[in-house]
């Protein structure tokens, strides 16, 4: 009977650890390249902006993202001109947050070609869009006290 217990019990609990339907079949569709098409934000204006610590708004609108889903790993290489170009390394991670509205949250962490972060800093967004062709990403921030809002919209290319 003890064996029984303990055996549903560890059952339990790699069940509950493991990783939910939507999230796998949402790191099968991304997996592959995509293009970044466009950083947009909601508010009128002109802004700098940069993105994950790295260059402008600009240098990144073109940029192409290599994601690998079974070690969750990625890179993303910025041929701009004009900009630090090269391509630079990440690791991700996919929450699931809402299956009813099939939001995400997306941590994006910067690191060198071993996987390593030099500052152990991530960045996150909200997955908000994500089909065969196109993803969206979301970025909450606060500018002048206000709420502030930018979108990446991408596009698949394989």
């Amino acid at each position: 009977m003890k064996k029984v217990v303990l055996l549903l019990t560890v059952s339990a609990l790699l069940l509950s650890c493991a990783t939910p339907q939507t999230v796998r079949d949402s790191k099968k569709v991304m997996k592959g390249e995509w293009v970044l098409n466009s950083v947009t934000h909601n508010e009128s204006g002109t802004y700098e902006i940069s993105l994950f610590n790295d260059v402008s708004r600009d240098c990144f609108e073109g940029s192409v993202w290599r994601f690998i889903p079974n070690n969750n790993t990625g890179t993303y290489a910025i041929e701009s001109a004009g900009c630090t170009v090269g391509e630079r390394n990440f690791i991700f991670t996919i929450q699931e947050i809402d299956t009813a509205s099939g939001y995400y949250d997306f941590l994006l962490k910067p690191t060198d070609e071993r996987g390593r972060s030099e500052t152990n800093q991530g960045f996150r967004v909200r997955l908000s869009q994500l089909s065969e062709n196109i993803m969206v990403w979301e970025q909450s921030l606060m500018v002048d006290g206000k709420p502030f809002k930018l979108y990446m919209n991408f596009s698949k290319l394989q």
